[in-house]
């Protein structure tokens, strides 16, 4: 089977699609719960109520445990997990990455997967770690892409097959991987062994690898972002162009007391009051889930319900087209993702090529907002703009604006574009009344472009102190005429 993917919407390089599964369309972007075959938390019967529409658990676990694997091979993956929606199962990577050794090979887990009817299966690739020295970093990666290729000929069936992207931290290893595997055309690509990266918040050097590996994949296929389970970071994910993501996160934070919010985790011991509205927090106070006998379990649900609660925040972010505006503020509950957001922008060039041309409004949020896609896009497009004769460049209405060819409104971090645009986005855009010095430079730049791809016109300067004291500006006059330093018979 070759997997259906439809793109419904898109915002920056996220969208909302849908996975047709041999059970059934999952809606991305969306996060499938880890199931432990062997301890569950939450029956997984419940979790379509939490928003969960595909699964994802471990086919090496099952095929280990003789009660398990006899149950899965007997009647079906499905009927094991009590669940009748899609279920990926992973193949042993993760024991691989702890232990050093599994006792299965590619062949035999993908048989495994397929014949216990797994809807998406995972090959036995090497999950190499961040940091190892660049031959180790080739060489697994050149037996996990023998090993993914070599899976494509095991599975004949309905059976979907994920090619995981791997490579460490080596840019160029990961582009090679998804380049490759894109050529062989799988289902869904995972980018995998991410999870050192995240566990050490090192979000900076995540978004590094996710760009290179998005770069090289197919633009219409789905992309897994493997063990990201915290929803503070799936903002940022979904804007680099991940659909799904897994979490044991829920099960995993609740076991140690702690208590997941879109900001961050804090520890069940150290709430007095809860900051949530979700069904379990409406009906029980910090003190109750503290000495609940099912706490873990309340934290667990709490824990999901906060995470379905954020994808379901963007996607409406992703429809009314300011994914990246949610990032931002997202980006600001740590520094780290504040590090990785600044990052993210060094790659608006990508991102633009990708981004719808129309949206709703721009909001601009701080100084990293000067640095969007938008912003690239119009300062790409500035010498679209011909201009001669006497053109004002203003920030705000003056008196006389009849007398010149042409009347420019200036706005940050924009720069300057013909005030019969101002009500179309993105120079619809809410700043505010004081700009900061990266947005101020940003427009003042791109003024001094304009100019000076428009020698013919002779260009007036009409704007407020607060553009006039930055160091761009004395750069500005020597190519415009300031309309407070001209005396005012000329005027």
């Amino acid at each position: 089977m070759t997997a259906v993917f439809e793109i419904l919407q898109k915002d920056a390089a996220g969208r909302i699609g849908r996975l047709h599964t041999p059970h059934g369309v999952v809606e991305t972007p969306t996060v499938m719960p880890v199931i432990n075959p062997n301890i569950n938390t939450i029956p997984s019967s419940e979790m379509h109520q939490f928003g969960a529409q595909i699964l994802i658990t471990n086919s090496y676990i099952i095929s280990r445990k003789d009660k398990l694997r006899n149950v899965a091979l007997e009647k079906g993956l499905h009927h094991l997990l009590d669940f009748d929606g899609p279920i990926m199962t992973d193949s042993g990577s993760f024991q691989l990455s702890v232990y050093g050794d599994v006792e299965v090979t590619n062949e035999q887990i993908i048989k495994f997967q397929k014949n216990i009817g797994s809807d998406i299966a995972v090959p036995l690739d090497i999950p190499t770690p961040p940091d190892v020295s660049y031959k180790r970093a080739e060489g697994e990666l050149e037996t996990t892409l023998e090993r993914v290729i070599a899976a494509k000929e095991i599975v004949t069936d309905n059976m979907l097959l994920a090619g995981p992207v791997q490579g460490s931290t080596y840019l160029d290893l990961r582009a090679h991987s998804a380049k490759t595997l894109s050529k062989h055309a799988f289902d869904v690509y995972p980018i995998g062994a991410v999870v050192p990266l995240m566990e050490s918040y090192r979000y900076a050097d995540l978004v590094d690898v996710v760009i290179s590996s998005k770069k090289g994949l197919d633009p219409v296929k789905p992309v897994h972002l493997f063990g990201a389970g915290h929803p503070m970071m799936f903002a940022l994910a979904v804007a680099m162009g991940c659909d799904l993501f897994d979490s044991a996160a829920y099960a995993l934070y609740a076991k140690a007391g702690r208590y997941i919010t879109v900001t961050g985790t804090s520890h069940l011991k150290d709430l007095q009051y809860l900051p949530c509205n979700c069904p379990v927090c409406s009906a029980h106070t910090a003190s109750e889930i503290k000495s609940a006998f099912n706490s873990t379990e309340l934290l667990a649900r709490h824990n999901l319900y906060v995470t379905f609660a954020e994808i379901r925040n963007i996607k409406q972010a992703i429809r009314e087209g300011n994914l990246l505006e949610l990032v931002e503020q997202r980006c600001r509950s740590h520094p780290s993702m504040l590090s990785a957001l600044k990052r993210l922008y060094n790659y608006s060039p990508w991102l633009e090529r990708l981004d719808p041309f129309s949206k709703s409004t721009f909001f601009y949020t701080g100084p990293e907002s000067s640095k969007r896609p938008e912003v690239v896009r119009f300062e790409e497009r500035i010498g679209r703009f011909n201009l001669d004769g006497k053109i004002l460049i203003r920030s705000n209405s003056v008196k006389g604006e009849g007398t010149y060819d042409h009347v420019l409104n200036f706005k940050p971090p924009f720069g300057a574009y013909p005030v019969e645009l101002s009500e179309v986005y993105p120079f619809n855009a809410e700043i505010p009344e004081e700009m900061d010095s990266s947005a101020t430079g940003m427009a003042l730049q791109n003024v001094i472009g304009l100019i000076n791809k428009n020698r013919n016109g002779l260009f007036y300067l009409n704007l407020p102190e607060q553009y006039t004291v930055h160091p761009l500006y004395e750069t500005l006059k020597k190519i415009a005429i300031p309309l407070d330093e001209m005396p005012s018979e000329n005027l």
